[in-house]
């Protein structure tokens, strides 16, 4: 019998190899995850009578500059592993784990402006607060309503005879659930991503990343930089689609 016998250099190259086929397929499957919530949303979209349009809270826009931020001093502490400048690593690390903790302060902060406005998960058409044509709208099959004093119109009910506020009560706002649940999703994926940060820290703090051995900080890194790039895509496609 024989037993194949790998040098030092061969298992690290062999376990590099299987680190980042893992990081690939974990974030295949992320992208199906949302694509999925994605289509649902534009199928939700075109088949429900009665859909809330609203404006997206500025705290999104902030955490989406804080996210950029933070892949970029990501990339640094690889490229500073990758150059053997190992005690880099570990302070750019934490900048990236500060500006994590600030993107999900923000969302917080985005979520609770949603609330004030009556934009929850769970919520009804109706209730939905801010100023009419700015803040939010709502549409009936595709057609923009009008609103006078407190009540829905369409805009060929020229002498406001039909108004709509009873049919309304009984449609759920589904563009405030949608929202909840994409956000809300990237934030549960975010949260391990925080969690690889404070591993990738501890790592770097005992030395553990050199030039020839950083699979682990790679694989976070590539992590993180598609929670940005997913962040970005979210927002624009709830900015334009929504």
């Amino acid at each position: 019998m024989t037993q194949d016998i790998f040098t030092p250099q061969e298992l690290l190259a062999r376990s590099t190899r299987a680190r980042k086929l893992l990081t690939w397929l974990i974030i295949l499957a992320i992208v199906m995850f949302f694509a999925g919530l994605t289509s649902a949303y534009v199928v939700s979209m075109s088949s429900t009578e009665y859909w809330t349009h609203f404006a997206v809270p500025q705290p999104f826009y902030i955490s989406t500059v804080v996210i950029v931020l933070s892949s970029v001093t990501l990339q640094l502490a690889l490229s500073a592993a990758r150059k053997a400048n190992i005690k880099a690593v570990a302070p750019l690390l934490g900048a990236t784990l500060l500006l994590g903790l600030a993107f999900s302060w923000f969302q917080f902060q985005g979520w609770k402006e949603l609330a004030d406005r009556k934009l929850n998960f769970v919520s009804q058409v109706l209730l939905a607060q801010g100023e009419y044509g700015t803040d939010y709208t709502i549409t009936r099959s595709g057609t923009t309503l009008l609103k006078v004093e407190g009540e829905y119109f369409t805009p060929d009910d020229a002498e406001r005879k039909k108004p709509l506020n009873a049919e309304m009560e009984d449609y759920g706002n589904a563009a405030s659930s949608y929202f909840h649940v994409l956000t809300r999703a990237h934030m549960g994926h975010l949260l391990f991503g925080l969690l690889s940060l404070g591993v990738m820290i501890a790592m770097a703090l005992r030395g553990r990343y050199t030039a020839d051995d950083h699979a682990g900080l790679w694989a976070g890194t590539m992590y993180w930089h598609f929670l940005g790039g997913l962040w970005i895509y979210l927002l624009l496609f709830l900015v334009f689609v929504h």
